[in-house]
């Protein structure tokens, strides 16, 4: 006995070890992380190094825990204002989108291989919901920084599907073990009031959950060592009080996270630090148990098939089902495009593939083979792409800069406080010798290797490493200070925005950081002035109307309503590009370009509602011209014709 509880320890850390290293060469070569974890336990399973683990129920039941300490984690680092930006297309896509996946997959599913109606459906249910835990380690990877918009729809898209997936899956997998075989409204009835009651009890008991995790957060005393543990044990038992009603446990388990990680929640930093050891842990935990059920050997007879569905799954149904879910929102076709490929499909998918297994179904291994093979087609087409595609599709923005790193303070007899470390950019404004705030209190800088006072250093100089104390909750003065290349008024304590120029002055006035000048504009633009100065300066063909607004108004207007950083906007001869918005989605900032960007890949499909418009009431005006025309030359030909006919009838 004591023997064998060596050799689980020695082979499960040996495991994890392996899948440790093994992100080191994904970090490397930008290979699709879950890829490699799959591979892993497929190696050490029943047909490679012969470790035999065919435990359905244990498989499951780690795989759930596992998925609930991902939602919190991903609920916890999802901020408000991502999900205000993005809450209208991420939860069509986390609703109708599951659904119409479900339905296009299953029909393709019924045809292709020997399952029954019910059956096909389930199977689409399983791997219906993306897996954002491989896209987001991609991006990290591949060192590419998306458009706030495209990373926060897929964010809170990934956080809300799982639930509805899941939800799906179960439903379907108990009325298949009870052999019912139900009427289409019926069944369609049951869907809607189960879904409905799941899910609101999920709500209501996730909301709760996180408020009361905050309250004893505050009120309780506890050591910084044990608080993480505490948060997390409380996100696990309102997963479990969510299920044991009835509920949807991982529904409730990451509106918890969210409510937590946007509160005033105490040690934020020591637990967001916490959350994310453990996510990774339990990414790798669940990834490996389910490579390790996974049978090889059971592959190649349904092999055609499934990878035909997961060529399907790709270029077919998510396109498919993005496109209809995102219709009313108007968004670039680009965006559309990126955010229909990116639905890779991961470890949420097997582990409902699952389930028919534990409910007994006569085809429920066939499910889970399909269902595991279209992840592995998913990861190794999709996953390899992700990089490429969104620099294709002009997606890639330049990062925002801000502070190297960030420590939280909770300082005996004073308020939160926060440690930020920055490092001194070429012609920012602190090397210029603008003052930082009297409310930031600076208290080392290192340069050349030596640390130092900051009273005794004199000057800043471009390199230099400073440490300052500041209030949490800081503004975005500092990241602009000691990042920016923006002039600073010396008596604007507040620094809503980069230095404002007149566009019609020299480019010589204009200060940019060079890196950026190429993509932002070397010119700066006030978007507090008036359009009219816009028109006088470049004459870019406004209407008097886009005149009487604000520069900042114009660029949102023909924006759709919406700015965010980095947006473009092509006026006549220039380019106005958005430096900077507000928490409030109002522009700071605006670049102005005399180089317009090369057009990015145009996409023939994904219309969003706004373009579809456009385009029918160009069709109608385009189909009334040749109308209007004629009626026009019929007129003039029968004024022409008035005298000659008074004429006839004079002589006549």
């Amino acid at each position: 006995m004591e023997h064998a509880i060596y050799l689980v320890t020695l082979v499960g850390t040996a495991l994890v070890v392996a899948a440790a290293f093994s992100s080191l060469i994904a970090f490397r070569f930008g290979a699709p992380l879950l890829l490699l974890f799959l591979c892993i336990g497929l190696a050490s399973g029943v047909d490679g190094l012969g470790i035999e683990f065919d435990n359905a129920r244990v498989a499951y039941f780690a795989g759930s825990l596992a998925l609930a300490v991902i939602l919190f984690d991903s609920g916890f680092g999802t901020p408000l204002n991502a999900l205000r930006q993005a809450a209208g297309p991420a939860l069509s896509l986390a609703t109708f989108g599951v659904i119409l996946t479900t339905g296009l997959f299953g029909a393709a599913a019924y045809y292709l291989l020997d399952l029954s109606w019910l059956e096909s459906f389930l199977l689409g249910a399983a791997v219906a919901s993306t897996d954002a835990a491989a896209v987001f380690f991609l991006l990290r990877a591949g060192e590419i920084n998306l458009r706030e918009r495209v990373r926060a729809t897929l964010e809170v898209e990934s956080g809300t599907n799982d639930p509805i997936a899941i939800f799906l899956t179960i439903t379907l997998v108990e009325i298949i073990a009870a052999h019912a075989n139900p009427e289409t409204h019926v069944l369609v009835t049951d869907l809607i009031l189960g879904f409905l009651l799941n899910m609101g009890l999920g709500a209501v008991v996730g909301v709760l959950g996180g408020l009361g995790i905050v309250r004893l957060v505050d009120r309780l005393n506890l050591d910084h060592g044990l608080l993480p543990i505490f948060v997390l044990t409380l996100s696990l038992m309102v997963f479990a009080a969510a299920g044991a009603i009835g509920g949807s446990g991982f529904l409730a388990v990451y509106l918890a996270g969210l409510i937590a990680g946007n509160s005033d929640i105490r040690a934020v930093t020591i637990l967001k630090r916490f959350q994310d050891g453990m996510s990774w842990l339990a990414q790798i935990i669940m990834f490996l148990i389910l490579g390790l059920f996974a049978t090889p050997s059971q592959f190649p007879a349904i092999m055609v098939p499934a990878v035909l569905l997961g060529l399907f799954l790709m270029f077919v149904a998510r396109p498919v089902a993005v496109w209809l879910c995102l219709i009313p929102f108007r968004l670039p076709r680009p965006e559309i495009a990126f955010v229909s490929w990116v639905g890779l499909r991961g470890a949420v998918s097997i582990l409902l593939a699952i389930t028919p297994l534990l409910g007994g179904l006569e085809n429920g291994r066939t499910i889970f083979n399909v269902a595991f093979i279209i992840v592995l087609v998913s990861l190794v087409v999709q996953g390899w792409s992700v990089g490429p595609l969104a620099r294709r599709l002009g997606l890639i923005v330049p990062a925002r800069l801000g502070p190297l790193d960030k420590v939280e303070l909770e300082l005996p007899g004073s308020a939160h406080h926060e440690l930020l470390a920055y490092r001194v950019a070429p012609g920012s404004p602190v090397a210029r010798g603008e003052r930082i705030p009297r409310w930031a209190r600076p208290s080392l800088v290192l340069r050349d290797g030596r640390s130092m006072r900051f009273q005794d250093m004199g000057r800043l100089a471009a390199g230099d490493q400073v440490y300052i104390f500041v209030p949490d909750r800081y503004p975005r003065l500092l990241d602009k200070l000691f990042a920016s290349r923006a002039v600073v008024d010396p008596e604007d304590a507040d620094f809503f925005g980069a230095f404002a120029v007149d566009p019609a002055r020299s480019a010589a006035r204009a200060v940019v950081d060079p890196e950026d000048a190429d993509f932002f504009g070397a010119f700066a633009v006030d978007p507090a002035r008036s359009a009219a100065e816009l028109e006088a300066a470049y004459t870019p063909g406004l209407s008097e109307a886009e005149q009487k607004l604000t520069v900042g108004a114009l660029v949102t207007a023909r924006l759709g309503g919406h700015a965010e950083y980095a947006d473009r906007v092509l006026i006549g001869p220039i380019e106005l590009i958005v430096r900077d918005v507000d928490d409030k989605g109002k522009i700071t900032g605006l670049g102005l370009s005399f180089e317009p960007t090369a057009p990015v890949a145009r996409v023939p499909v994904f219309l969003s509602a706004g373009e579809i418009r456009d385009r029918v009431s160009a069709f109608i005006r385009n189909w009334r011209k040749p109308t209007e025309t004629q009626t026009a030359e019929a007129t003039a030909n029968e004024k022409a014709l008035e005298p000659t006919a008074e004429k006839i009838t004079t002589e006549g």
